[in-house]
């Protein structure tokens, strides 16, 4: 895949990201840094300055598909669409529509694009049953109540950290997979993480205020999918072009690596959040994430043979029992 078909298929993505015209200011400029982020990873692909092409109009649909010339890159640059245009959990108008015209513009394999269309509308769906969820800390409460309240408390950090390691694992192994859908599942899963976290210090949550909770750290929904898919587009995860599965492997450390920090640093920031009465202005959170991703991201490498095991034993049945917490 050369740079201008990596190029039409991010165009493609930037304007399902923008396609429904309520993009917010904040959510802009995660887009915009993870556009120069990448541009700068890739050699100077100049995916910045794509990023003002498609806010300022410069770049339409019609030129964008134009790029595309073969079946794969055309089938992944709409797989690629309708995860963004999901990506806080329901489609609106504008979305449908864009996604229909995207899709009769790139005159997509019937079966093909059905099959990836009920895979995802099946894990869209299933992430109404991401909450509520309960991490098992009460076994180690209860067992040491005529503990200390330190002793405890420190049962249960332990438990949760245990918790918050498992979900980054997961999110690492997700990754690895060759499936578009795939990555549709990580947001999901931070979901259930936070709620945990919450539940365990006495908080109940809706999956609104954890989305909102997520955004504040500065885990924006639709940026953290357009990252996602485009560290594994540039490091030739998807590298679909010679099959579906081809270069699945190569520059995985990267994503695995992104996934796995992402998790790991959210759930610590919402551990010492929930532990602290919820007093964390916005500005402590995004600094305490940000201070978190370096660390976790050497972490992972120490957890990444155990990931890529656990990727061999993830399929579709086994990712939606996980969201719907089966």
């Amino acid at each position: 895949m050369d740079t201008q078909e990596q190029k039409s298929i991010l165009s493609v993505a930037l304007l399902a990201a923008f396609s429904d015209g309520h993009k917010a200011d904040t959510e802009r400029e995660a887009i915009r840094q993870l556009a120069d982020t990448l541009g700068h990873e890739s050699g100077g692909a100049g995916l910045a300055k794509l990023y003002q092409d498609v806010l300022l109009q410069r770049v339409s649909l019609a030129d964008a598909v134009a790029g595309l010339n073969g079946p794969g890159q055309r089938q992944l640059a709409y797989e690629m669409a309708v995860c963004v245009c999901d990506a806080d959990g329901r489609q609106s108008e504008a979305e449908a529509t864009f996604l229909a015209d995207l899709k009769a513009r790139l005159k997509l394999d019937a079966g093909e694009a059905q099959a990836f269309e009920q895979e995802e509308r099946a894990l869209l769906n299933a992430t109404d049953y991401a909450v509520p969820m309960v991490i098992q800390t009460a076994p180690a409460a209860t067992s040491a109540l005529a503990a200390p309240a330190q002793q405890v408390q420190a049962a249960v950090d332990a438990d949760l950290d245990k918790s918050i390691l498992k979900y980054a694992m997961l999110n690492g192994a997700l990754e690895l997979l060759p499936q578009s859908w795939a990555s549709m599942a990580i947001i999901p899963l931070q979901v259930k993480m936070v709620y945990g976290i919450g539940k365990a210090h006495g908080v109940e949550l809706d999956q609104g205020h954890i989305r909102e909770f997520i955004a504040a750290v500065g885990v924006g929904l639709t940026s953290q999918y357009l990252e996602q898919f485009g560290r594994k587009l540039l490091g030739g995860l998807l590298g679909k072009a010679a099959g579906r599965t081809a270069g699945r492997l190569g520059g995985a450390a990267t994503g695995v690596a992104f996934s796995f920090a992402t998790t790991y640093a959210l759930g610590q920031v919402a551990k010492r959040y929930y532990a602290g009465g919820r007093v964390m202005s916005t500005a402590l959170l995004r600094d305490t994430f940000q201070n978190l991703l370096g660390p976790a991201k050497q972490m992972q490498a120490q957890y990444l043979p155990q990931i890529q095991q656990q990727a061999q034993t993830l399929d579709a049945a086994k990712v939606l029992a996980m969201v719907r917490g089966a």
